[in-house]
């Protein structure tokens, strides 16, 4: 299942800003809008992998991986 998530891009100067309204610390600055959406695709999967693995990290006991859609 495909998660679909929110970019908020802008164009100032010689510059493309944009971030993930979702996901805290996803932002990224890119000189074509093409590669600032690339970018934030590849900055935001880090981000969910690194968050994953904190989580899995901190538990002490056995734990079942569930996937919930919303």
């Amino acid at each position: 299942m495909e998660q679909t998530y929110t970019a908020q891009i802008y164009h100032q100067d010689e510059w493309w800003i944009g971030w993930v309204r979702e996901i805290p610390g996803v932002n990224c600055q890119e000189r074509t809008r093409e590669d600032l959406l690339k970018t934030l695709k590849i900055t935001l999967l880090e981000a969910l992998e690194l968050n994953a693995q904190e989580a899995s990290s901190q538990m002490e006991n056995e734990y079942e991986i569930v996937k919930i859609a919303v």
